[in-house]
């Protein structure tokens, strides 16, 4: 199953629904692309909804890391929200819970952005 993206705005927030899994090759690279793409447009605040995603491999995990330290770079926010239990067994695993700010609920996470 690859990766599917939606883009939605809330509150000023780019909202991006990813369904599927994040794995090495075109997924991880869609990815990358479509963060980038909406930080060059000038939208700083991106919320990520895992969930629906399914699976994560290690170039998955990077493509998070990475996206996150690219929008951060440009002065912008990366938060994660509805990780499934796999994927934030995940996080916990490989520590990247401590880096990542992350929500259950999608109010909670729209209200962090300042």
């Amino acid at each position: 199953m690859s990766l599917k993206m939606g883009t939605r705005q809330v509150s000023g927030v780019v909202v991006i629904d990813l369904s599927g899994q994040i794995t090495l090759g075109d997924a991880s690279a869609a990815l990358r692309t479509e963060v980038l793409d909406q930080v060059n447009n000038g939208f700083k605040k991106i919320l990520l909804n895992l969930a629906e995603v399914t699976y994560i491999d290690s170039a998955g995990l990077g493509e998070l890391t990475g996206s996150f330290t690219s929008v951060r770079n440009r002065g912008g926010e990366l938060k994660l929200l509805n990780l499934t239990k796999r994927v934030h067994d995940l996080m916990q695993i490989t520590k990247l819970y401590t880096v990542f700010d992350v929500y259950d609920d999608e109010k909670k996470a729209l209200a962090s952005f300042a």
